[in-house]
């Protein structure tokens, strides 16, 4: 059995909310591994952060500040892309945190909005742009173990990752043919800045539901990430791959 080590010296990859937390990772890893990425993220305080801190790669790094709810704005990136696109991780997203009883309409609407119609914004936005000649074609879309099983408080969230996964499925049986492959993660609890900033005592509770005891961390998503982009993954189509410590189990 040959060992796995990622190359995308050739491959040019686009991560929407790839200026901060998980969704940098994943730029960084993919840097790192060659790639030439496209960071689109909402928050143009965040791109200005994660261009210092890349800036050895200035060279492989494109930058564009996006509203992945506005078609114009997704446009207006893909027409400033510098190169086709092999690679799109769709990872994007908010939280609009409420029970059902209090949770109001432009809750429901913000989450649904960025998370489930903004995927497919941006996946229909950049479609024309990726590399017609490769037949290594990736859609990776970011999801989250509630939208398999649902959690109290995230009726908004967890329908929109559920629309996740119904739209990675139908995507990986249409374009198949195309030279692509579609598929999603689904991140369990992951160690970030916003959940390092929460009181010990929750995050021992968190840990407590995971059977391998211990929170995820963002490596654990960005090496999912590059192992469905790799050529070693081309027979992966259309799944969910769940990156959660068995907490679905």
């Amino acid at each position: 059995m040959e060992n796995i080590k990622f190359n995308f010296n050739d491959k040019n990859v686009v991560v929407t909310g790839g200026a901060s937390g998980i969704g940098f990772k994943i730029t960084s890893s993919f840097l790192q591994a060659g790639a030439k990425v496209s960071i689109w993220d909402y928050s143009q305080e965040a791109l200005d952060v994660a261009k210092k801190e890349l800036a050895q790669y200035a060279s492989q790094l494109h930058l564009a500040q996006v509203d992945v709810t506005n078609r114009q704005s997704i446009s207006a990136a893909a027409t400033s892309l510098p190169w086709a696109v092999d690679v799109l991780i769709n990872n994007a997203g908010i939280t609009r945190d409420k029970s059902f009883a209090k949770l109001s309409e432009s809750d429901w609407d913000a989450v649904i909005s960025t998370n489930l119609t903004g995927l497919f914004n941006v996946a229909k936005g950049l479609f024309e742009k990726f590399n017609g000649s490769s037949a290594q074609k990736r859609i990776i879309n970011i999801s989250s173990v509630v939208g398999l099983y649902g959690n109290f408080g995230q009726a908004n969230y967890a329908s929109a990752k559920a629309g996740v996964i119904g739209f990675t499925k139908t995507l990986g049986k249409e374009l198949g043919r195309k030279g692509f492959t579609v598929n999603a993660i689904a991140p369990g609890f992951i160690r970030t800045a916003m959940t390092n900033a929460m009181p010990k005592e929750v995050l021992t509770g968190m840990e407590a539901k995971v059977p391998v005891a211990r929170l995820g961390e963002v490596e654990d998503i960005a090496n999912a990430c590059m192992f469905l982009a790799s050529e070693q993954a081309s027979y992966i189509n259309g799944t969910v791959v769940s990156v959660d410590g068995g907490i679905v189990l």
